[in-house]
């Protein structure tokens, strides 16, 4: 059976007569359902919604029992409407009743039909409810006819959003919009902010779906296109950080995708199926995101991501809509809300407004994390459903220290968290009192403070914590947000800045650390089932030495007559350190050979955070020049916990027996070699953990800029050799009197007046 003569234009014009009609929104649902089936030829048309407790409720029917609406709901992921709620996929079958996740719901009278189309209703990525039509005869709908109910769905969204029909749910499908709520994510950047909720959904509605002449609308999104093309390259000279050197890879990867040819060929046939240019940019990245929706990949999604923002821009270039750039459109402090979002689309932002960034899709890798990283604002991520919750100008807290988020808070809370900031505040003007003062302890112990580092815009940090140095460059930073391999003359000028801007002071670099949860656009690697075990980092880089001598030869050509410093990661055995320096001393051979001018002294150091390394520290000790501790992944592999896992983040302390004890057997290895030892990840930024770590002996660590002041002020309220006297009997205490370590350093630091 095929669609009826009029076809999808005809029913198009229909809904929007009916949408335009003064009726109750009941009444209009219902007459949709009607003209659904009428064109469709269907004896079945129903709409599920999705209520705020995430069940199906069956809003209109036209072919089932009528008294059934408003009394049948199931689930996501229960029968096939639940399928393809949970899928977000359109399901087509000749006989329903033979599928394993068909569901009988007997007040429905649906037994006697077999055939089944059924649509997601989608708004921006958001799943709104599921659009069905049956048919007694078994048979399977062809192609037009999943078009014309894919592209009625676009047009029942607006309803949904528009129509006040959340009001006549069974349950109540709408939340409560005047309601604190308080939602925890992923804190990837520290800070805490007050501000009003700026939604980012720069959404264009289409009304105008099918076109009059294929030809027009063509043109029209060439000319579109050409314009999209054009502001990128305007942004590449003119944007804030386009200038700095770093971010501007980001910017050029919009360009390449935006003169994508795969992209550009789906929005022309669309068109040529007969819709207009906007409508044709909508489907298309309706069909993106509902990809994202079922893509763990985090390369393909952020791929997918930057589509998405495009065509946000391209939809707003055809609809002459333009985003907001007016600082004075904006809350005089603002927090961006997303579900997700690109890069380009936070410096659309003006800076002097932005005061958190808040996400429900978004890894510390993407793009976005890292552009908002530096700008300073505090992030939040995986905060599932807050864009939901949240109006424009509704007030919220974003706390980066804790990764909460409380959407229209309590006024007790309120007042809290302004307490919290202005206390935040003045005791960051505290530290920045101390930044001056050597990191010398209360009884005269020097310790080395210095900072982590990744891009040039990190670099004023230096000054501004008078850090003794960067003891972690991280050299992968510039390779994730660039659109290609960066050429070893662009290694090679981001090396030297990095050199000249430290001056004297030292400077880490570690060798390309990619792989895991790091990945480069470029460089596909196959799927694995652990990728944090798996092939990355340094293992990755000796079974592809050509990446590891074009980065060395970059460090040694920028560091010629300078002190250079090269740190491995990921090292499991004292072999990988063998060739590495093979590897360096070939290629240092080479640079000599043609009359490159060479460092005044190389020092190669190695990182330790496969537990392997903690049975092979004297011989580790006695290859390296150095050694630095990789906290974060030390300890989550000692633990097989992983971080980002919510479930069991919390469940193991850094400060635990175990982990201490194993630390103190890598500072007795370096002291007993005489080999420099530092400590960096978060347990060295905080002011209590890195005086347990002074306690077992360490005189060195790395940190964010933020955290040197916190752990300097607790420094020098330190009497490093009375804690370390004490240190080793607290270890043995917490074992004999159950007594936790970190409780035995709390009753330590308040005991003697110490900042923790």
């Amino acid at each position: 059976m095929a669609l009826s003569t009029p076809g999808p234009r005809a029913l198009l014009k229909r809904l929007r007569e009916v949408m335009a009609e003064p009726l109750e929104p009941q009444q209009r649902l219902d007459k949709i359902v009607k003209n659904i089936a009428a064109n469709m030829v269907a004896e079945v048309c129903s709409v599920y919604l999705l209520r705020a407790d995430s069940m199906l409720e069956l809003f209109a029917t036209e072919g089932l029992n009528p008294s059934a609406v408003h009394q049948t709901s199931l689930p996501i992921g229960q029968g096939l409407v639940g399928l393809i709620a949970a899928t977000t996929r359109p399901l087509n079958l000749p006989d329903a009743q033979s599928h394993p996740s068909f569901a009988y719901l007997p007040e429905t009278g649906e037994e006697i039909f077999k055939s089944f189309l059924g649509v997601p209703i989608l708004r921006g990525g958001r799943m709104l409810g599921v659009l069905v039509v049956q048919n007694q005869n078994s048979r399977t709908y062809n192609d037009m006819e999943i078009e014309a109910l894919e592209t009625t769905a676009m047009v029942l969204a607006e309803l949904i959003i528009a129509g006040n029909l959340h009001d006549m749910a069974n349950e109540g499908m709408a939340l409560d919009l005047s309601n604190p709520h308080t939602v925890r994510g992923l804190s990837l950047s520290d800070g805490l902010a007050y501000g009003h909720v700026v939604l980012h959904e720069p959404r264009v509605v289409v009304t105008n779906l099918f076109n009059e002449s294929a030809d027009i609308e063509h043109q029209k999104l060439h000319d579109a296109l050409g314009e999209l093309r054009i502001s990128i390259d305007d942004m590449l000279a003119r944007g804030d950080l386009a200038k700095e050197g770093d971010h501007r890879d980001i910017l050029e990867a919009y360009r390449m995708f935006a003169n994508d040819r795969g992209w550009v060929r789906r929005m022309e046939e669309a068109i040529q199926n007969g819709l207009t240019a906007e409508a044709a940019v909508e489907k298309v990245q309706g069909d993106n995101r509902a990809r994202m929706m079922r893509i763990n990949d985090p390369y393909l999604r952020e791929r997918l991501h930057d589509f998405d923002d495009l065509a946000h821009r391209l939809l707003r270039k055809l609809m002459n809509e333009n985003p907001i750039r007016d600082g004075l459109q904006l809350p005089e402090r603002a927090v961006v809300l997303a579900r997700h979002m690109g890069a380009a689309e936070l410096l659309d932002y003006p800076r002097e407004h932005l005061i958190g960034l808040v996400l429900e899709d978004a890894g510390p890798t993407s793009h976005v994390v890292i552009v908002a990283r530096a700008l300073g604002i505090p992030v939040v991520t995986q905060v599932v459903g807050v864009v939901s919750m949240a109006e424009n100008n509704d007030p919220v807290i974003v706390d980066g220290e804790e990764g909460s988020v409380l959407v229209r808070p309590a006024q007790d809370m309120v007042h809290v968290y302004k307490e919290k900031i202005e206390f935040r505040a003045k005791r960051f003007a505290q530290y920045s009192k101390l930044a001056q003062r050597p990191a010398i302890s209360k009884d005269g112990i020097e310790i080395s403070l210095n900072m982590n580092a990744g891009l040039l815009v990190d670099l004023p940090q230096l000054e501004a914590s008078n850090a003794d140095g960067i003891s972690l460059f991280r050299t992968e930073l510039q390779f994730m947000v660039a659109a290609r391999f960066p050429r070893p003359s662009e290694q090679e000028l981001l090396y030297k800045e990095v050199m000249e801007s430290v001056g004297d002071k030292p400077v880490t670099f570690r060798t390309l650390d990619v792989g895991g949860d790091k990945i480069l656009p470029y460089l596909r690697l196959t799927a694995e089932e652990n990728p944090a075990l798996g092939w990355r980092a340094i293992r990755l880089a000796l079974d592809r030495p050509g990446l590891l001598r074009t980065q060395i030869r970059a460090l040694l050509k920028a560091a010629g007559n300078r002190k250079l410093r090269l740190m491995v990661p990921m090292i499991t055995d004292v072999s990988e350190m063998h060739e590495v320096r093979s590897l360096l001393d070939h290629e240092r051979s080479l640079m000599a050979k043609f009359g490159h001018a060479m460092p005044s002294h190389i020092e190669l150091g190695a990182m330790i955070e496969v537990p392997s390394l903690l049975f092979q520290l004297d011989e580790l000790m006695q290859v390296a020049d150095f050694v630095s501790i990789g906290s974060n992944d030390l300890f989550q592999f000692m633990f097989a916990s992983d971080r980002g896992n919510s479930k069991v983040a919390n469940r193991y302390d850094p400060l635990s027996h175990a982990f201490l004890r194993a630390l103190k057997n890598i500072v007795d290895a370096g002291n007993r070699h005489d080999t420099p030892v530092t400590l960096c990840g978060e347990i060295a930024g905080r002011p209590l953990s890195a005086m347990a770590l002074m306690g077992l002996g360490f005189r060195s660590f790395s940190m964010s800029p933020a955290s040197i002041g916190p752990v300097k002020a607790m420094l020098l309220g330190l009497d490093v050799k009375s804690l370390q006297d004490k240190f080793l009997s607290m270890l043995d205490a917490s074992i004999a009197d159950g007594q936790t370590i970190r409780e035995l350093l709390i009753d330590f630091a308040e005991t003697n007046g110490i900042p923790y």
